[in-house]
């Protein structure tokens, strides 16, 4: 929501969101020192709460150095410095978005860092998958990681941006899958639902995408219009929009349920 204006926050007030739940994110430009990130934290932690406050909305975030950034090792190692302080934020869910972009060993690396953190911490892990052509090798190498952790429980994990050709790896692997939507890329409301009616509908949630390129808001209403359209009942599409969200979100101790 940093990208976007209040009208946004109306509109989904209006349509009847209830809650916003944002991933540290990747500011439309590289940050080139420590002291960016604690300002867009501050954002995120303070500014952003109050904000959504004003139109009825909860606002939860995520706190990590975004993939997009995590190539310089120097700059990760004193990024990760700071990010606990924000952890401990009330509306803070946990850690992410974190994964990979470009599927380098310098990201690989910061992953596993903040994978160790989001351990020893105890908190729920948010991952990022790369786009088009490296999403299935990253997808994979992100599991494997992952796996390879004891520490990990998959049930606390959402691999977000699936797509058809990741979305059963990420399922079969017990952890919870996200469908990022937008109108032109990674997921049109009308993709996900079909991949909703191959693949059921547990440990699956929605997004709505919104950033600094062409996203939507009510791309989860918008949605929820395509299930309705296509006949499916209002308690799974309850499930899909609401109830999923809510059980995968309340394992924080700080989410508050807006029921």
């Amino acid at each position: 929501m940093v990208s976007r204006t209040t009208d946004d926050y109306l509109a989904m007030v209006t349509a009847g969101c209830q809650t916003v739940c944002e991933p540290a994110f990747w500011a439309g430009y590289d940050r080139t020192s420590a002291d960016g990130f604690f300002d867009y934290f501050r954002q995120l932690t303070e500014y952003e709460p109050k904000r959504a406050a004003k139109y009825g909305l909860d606002h939860y975030c995520w706190i990590c150095l975004n993939p997009k950034e995590a190539e310089d090792l120097s700059l990760a190692e004193e990024v990760l410095k700071i990010i606990p302080q924000f952890l401990d934020c009330p509306n803070v869910l946990g850690v992410g978005e974190i994964g990979l972009n470009k599927n380098s060993r310098n990201e690989l690396k910061v992953f596993e860092r903040h994978v160790d953190l989001a351990a020893r911490r105890e908190e729920l892990i948010l991952v990022h998958t790369p786009h088009l052509e490296d999403k299935l090798k990253g997808t994979k190498l992100i599991v494997d990681a992952l796996k390879a952790d004891s520490r990990i429980n998959p049930g606390r994990v959402v691999i977000d941006h699936v797509e058809e050709h990741t979305i059963e790896l990420v399922l079969d692997a017990g952890f919870w899958a996200g469908m990022t939507l937008y109108p032109e890329s990674k997921c049109t409301a009308a993709r996900a639902v079909d991949m909703i009616e191959k693949y059921g509908n547990e440990r699956l949630w929605m997004n709505s995408a919104c950033d600094w390129g062409v996203s939507v808001p009510l791309a989860v209403p918008r949605a929820a219009l395509e299930m309705r359209l296509r006949g499916h009942d209002l308690r799974e599409i309850d499930k899909l929009v609401f109830a999923n969200p809510l059980k995968f979100l309340s394992q924080s101790k700080k989410f508050r349920s807006p029921m």
